[in-house]
């Protein structure tokens, strides 16, 4: 475990003015995306797909890391240079996706657990050789009737935990990701309970199995109501995730990246801007967000390849208005500039 190497890759994460592109999505899932544009799925159509963001003009400006799925972290540019080696020579910090999927809790048919913990130090070991500097783990929890149980808070924490340790043990950053899924009707009062008490039941793990809370980066879900429910305004919805925070997460966490849990794109920013105008908080706050980064791209693209560079514009518009929101800088007026 080298602590000072995961001390500096985490603050780098979070640098001020930058966010992690999250580019991680399985086969299954982007493949439901392309379907709905018409995009045929192949390894091809992936690669190019992924190479648009890699290669647009500036993203090293924006985005201080990228989440990869294990095929991308193997695959090359066009020019034949790996991936993680195209990242490194923009000061891009390549990350993997090291979770197989949330699967179904034994005893609690409603709730999910996530699997990946079996042969993952010899997994972690392998993907730093191929240039990994920091990992995803996604643990999800969901609000409804009588859930979620305690038994579900206790089992995505200890397995959260006990992947953040063999990360370390590996000297690559662990994001933690304790999501707590917008789906349902639940007011933002029920979100704040749920959510206070998986970041309490996370933090309490991640203490026992000793985890070096500087070398983590923290991915949580905004206090935000269910999709069933009236919304409320973006001020409350930054005055109740930070005080969530506040509450729960120490202040030796270096950062905080927001996941955007199919947020719209501009409330995914504004929400991120409100709480950046809240004063200064004992950790950055970012984003690593998947959607809210590249929904609009992949609809501009469509898998022709002369839509790649107003595609690539696209998604860089998308990675300005988010990195000035992590600034509290955002305005209106970027959402339309073409810089």
């Amino acid at each position: 475990m080298d602590i000072a190497l995961l001390k500096d890759t985490a603050q780098k994460m979070v640098a001020s003015g930058k966010g992690i592109l999250a580019a991680d999505e399985s086969h299954p899932t982007i493949g439901k995306r392309f379907a709905a544009l018409g995009i045929e799925n192949t390894e091809e159509t992936r690669r190019t797909y992924r190479q648009m963001f890699f290669h647009s003009p500036g993203i090293e400006e924006c985005i201080s890391g990228v989440i990869l799925f294990d095929e991308t972290l193997r695959q090359s540019d066009d020019n034949g240079t790996p991936f993680p080696q195209f990242m490194n020579s923009k000061g891009i910090i390549p990350g993997i996706k090291v979770d197989t999927g949330a699967k179904d809790l034994a005893g609690h048919s409603e709730e999910k657990v996530t699997e990946g913990l079996d042969g993952l130090r010899d997994r972690l070991a392998e993907y730093f050789e191929l240039g990994a500097r920091f990992a995803k783990w996604r643990a999800v929890i969901t609000i409804g009737k009588n859930i979620p149980s305690d038994a579900c808070y206790m089992a995505n924490a200890h397995s959260l935990a006990r992947y953040a340790r063999l990360c370390q043990e590996a000297s690559i950053v662990p994001i933690v990701e304790p999501e707590v899924l917008m789906t349902g009707d639940h007011n933002i009062d029920i979100c704040d309970r749920v959510t206070t008490n998986a970041l309490h039941s996370t933090f309490s793990q991640l203490g026992e199995q000793g985890v070096q809370l500087e070398g983590i980066v923290l991915k949580p879900s905004m206090i935000i109501p269910g999709t069933g429910s009236q919304p409320v305004d973006q001020k409350t919805v930054a005055s109740r995730t930070v005080d969530c925070l506040s509450r729960t997460v120490p202040d030796a966490v270096p950062g905080i990246a927001f996941l955007s849990g199919g947020q719209s794109d501009e409330d995914a920013t504004g929400h991120l801007n409100a709480m950046n105008t809240l004063g200064q908080q004992p950790w950055n706050l970012t984003f690593s967000y998947g959607r809210a980064l590249q929904a609009t791209a992949m609809k501009t693209w469509a898998g022709k390849p002369e839509n790649l560079s107003t595609a690539s514009a696209a998604f860089m518009r998308r990675a300005r208005c988010n990195a000035a929101a992590s600034l509290g800088e955002w305005r209106e007026e970027l959402e339309h500039s073409t810089d």
